[in-house]
């Protein structure tokens, strides 16, 4: 995720920028999670991807989710992905549980957020569902033969997904933690001593992450990498207006308070790519060529902000009275 490029992803999408396709099959693989296999209809190559990448995924009705992908990625012929039931959430997990085989979905090509960096060694904290964009990083790793330890919790060890193909890496590298069995992960044993070289993916449910990055305060700068399923609590933002350049059109807008760059954007009619509108999808990424934003997003690590060279316009406003846009 140190790389702009990384949030562009490496796929070729279709002419039309979104991806048709057929699933080919759904498998239970713990409680509540719902494993999809998808297949291009026409048989044609999926894009390729990385470990860490996502999808959009188009449902019935025309709801628009993100879904990491888990399966392997060198396969061109199907993409994995596995999805959490959620029958008090947004609508998403229930309308996914309720497709079968044959279904046809419009997807993205693969966009990475989450991109697995070069290290000596690496430390992965996976709770519940999280383990998805984690496991490609894992099998990735294991095959690199470069050390690892996987910490991974859930509620039970019937709704933890993957536990026989995670074994089959290295059993004494993972350290398997239902919290009705053992209770909560033991972040003390494995953060609160700092270690160089060693690169930590997290992902999770809000309350994890928030105490992983609370635990790497003391560790090398960009250490930590994390993947938020939802958006964390955001601070206040600046309550002033500021004035937005588009570079390519010259045009000049104002944001005023209380109203996102993006709805701005959209009112005065640029059509931008979105789809969270919360910060943690990294789909309205846009380039910034003068001015200093001011960031609210769950996406752009702490190198990227502190460059202020992209924004996620979304939710990210300005420190500065004016930015320059590369729309």
């Amino acid at each position: 995720m140190e790389d702009i490029i990384n949030h562009f992803g490496i796929g070729t999408a279709r002419d039309s920028g979104m991806i048709e396709v057929v699933v080919r099959d759904i498998t239970l693989v713990a409680e509540g999670v719902a494993a999809l296999t998808l297949q291009d209809p026409t048989g044609l190559p999926l894009p390729l991807w990385t470990p860490g990448a996502h999808i959009d995924v188009t449902l019935p009705g025309g709801l628009v989710r993100q879904y990491s992908l888990c399966g392997k990625p060198e396969d061109q012929a199907s993409w994995r992905i596995a999805v959490l039931r959620q029958p008090e959430g947004r609508g998403g997990s229930e309308q996914v549980h309720q497709l079968a085989a044959g279904d046809r979905l419009t997807v993205s090509a693969p966009r990475n957020n989450f991109a697995l960096v070069d290290a000596g060694r690496y430390l992965f904290i996976a709770g519940g569902i999280g383990i998805t964009p984690i496991l490609p990083m894992l099998h990735q790793v294991a095959a690199s033969g470069k050390p690892w330890t996987l910490l991974y919790g859930g509620r039970t060890r019937a709704s933890m997904a993957y536990l026989d193909e995670i074994a089959l890496l290295d059993p004494d590298a993972a350290q398997i933690v239902p919290q009705d069995e053992f209770g909560l992960l033991d972040l003390p044993r494995y953060l609160d001593a700092p270690c160089n070289q060693t690169a930590i993916y997290c992902c999770g449910p809000a309350p994890l992450i928030d105490a992983v990055e609370a635990k790497c305060q003391h560790w090398p700068k960009g250490a930590l990498h994390r993947e938020r399923f939802e958006a964390r609590e955001k601070p206040a933002l600046p309550e002033g207006a500021f004035e937005v350049e588009l570079a390519r059109s010259g045009q000049r807008l104002v944001v005023p308070p209380h109203t996102s760059l993006l709805q701005v954007l959209e009112e005065a009619g640029h059509k931008i790519t979105n789809s969270c509108r919360a910060g943690i999808c990294g789909t309205c990424l846009v380039k910034v060529l003068a001015g200093t934003p001011q960031h609210n997003d769950d996406v752009l690590s702490d190198a990227e902000r502190e460059a202020g060279q992209s924004m996620l316009v979304c939710v990210s406003r300005a420190q500065s009275g004016r930015l320059v846009l590369d729309i």
